[in-house]
């Protein structure tokens, strides 16, 4: 897949701590220290109580789909090249809901509440077999999807 400015997340000093993550194969959150309540996407204050009191702190990578829709017309580039592919919400194990792509998982065994587990895939010019997925010169950056467990216990 050929990156675009359209596809690939605006990175600042602010979600750097995220993307960095994201690159080693770790999912973060933001937590709220006034009203203890996680959320997703990273907002510099709690949406819950506007606290702007929050912290990264590693999620589990453990999820349950919420809702999906195979997309199989998508005319903005590089999307096109992707079809189909499934669009999901799922809900994080610490509770917030997160927009994300579903991975290796047949259409037809997609069910609501199936459990599913973080994975990561570099994105950029250089593709899936690109370096090592840090967003760098080259454009590269590394994003969470979500498929079957690998195993049971394991972590993102």
């Amino acid at each position: 897949m050929t990156a675009t400015p359209a596809n690939l997340p605006d990175i600042d000093a602010f979600t750097r701590p995220y993307w960095d993550a994201a690159a080693e194969g770790h999912l973060l959150l933001r937590r709220c220290a006034a009203c203890e309540r996680a959320h997703h996407y990273p907002r510099e204050f709690c949406p819950h109580c506007w606290s702007e009191d929050v912290r990264w702190e590693p999620a589990s990578g453990r999820a349950t789909l919420y809702t999906w829709s195979v997309v199989h017309r998508n005319d903005l580039p590089p999307f096109g090249e992707r079809v189909p592919y499934v669009a999901a919400v799922v809900d994080l194990a610490e509770g917030p809901r997160m927009m994300t792509e579903v991975v290796g998982v047949p259409d037809g065994d997609l069910r609501i509440g199936m459990e599913l587990e973080v994975a990561f895939r570099p994105e950029g010019p250089e593709g899936p077999e690109g370096r090592e997925g840090r967003e760098g010169p080259d454009g590269q950056v590394t994003v969470p999807v979500f498929g079957p467990p690998r195993s049971p216990g394991s972590q993102g």
